[in-house]
């Protein structure tokens, strides 16, 4: 099922979500609800606040074609090693359509989580990756990719995220 996902600015997309204690059968539905949402989007990742649900789970898959899918469901996800060595990409995110900025992060990170079946699960991400799975632990944690930006470009893009929820609130776009 597609979920609606929030747009910043929203008050929920600011909040430290809660641990999860068990993968549950309503908590999995909710997992492969957030990965159609995302691929729907089309995205590669996507938090459960970004759906209204304030539970440490996100989800995400970097393939590129021709490779093949890697959709990950990853339950209280927490980096326990980030490299020294940092790399940039330009970042978007699907609760700011539409908004691009450079963002400079550790470019490798090894995360510890729980999966679907509760089993725990570590790996090291590099590259596009890592730059996603440390974007989306930020939104655990309510941060956004624009708490990155200087204090005039991240208050001009609030603006214009402002101004599109009220033409959506009016019928529009």
């Amino acid at each position: 099922m597609i979920r609606p996902i929030l747009l910043h600015p929203d008050p929920r997309l600011k909040k430290l979500c809660d641990p999860v204690a068990q993968a549950t059968e309503d908590l999995v539905k909710l997992a492969r609800d957030m990965l159609d949402t995302m691929y729907d989007a089309p995205g590669i990742g996507l938090a459960a606040p970004q759906v209204g649900i304030n539970k440490r789970l996100i989800v995400m898959d970097c393939h590129k074609a021709p490779t093949p899918a890697r959709p990950l469901i990853l339950f209280n996800p927490e980096v326990v090693w980030y490299s020294s060595e940092h790399s940039t990409y330009e970042e978007g995110c699907l609760s700011i359509p539409d908004h691009y900025a450079d963002v400079e992060r550790p470019e490798a990170v090894t995360v510890r989580w729980r999966d679907e079946t509760w089993a725990e699960q570590e790996e090291t991400f590099t590259g596009l990756w890592a730059t996603c799975v440390q974007h989306e632990i930020d939104h655990l944690n309510g941060k956004l990719f624009i708490d990155y930006l200087g204090l005039m470009k991240r208050q001009m893009i609030t603006r214009k995220m402002e101004k599109v929820k009220r033409e959506i609130a009016r019928g529009g776009r």
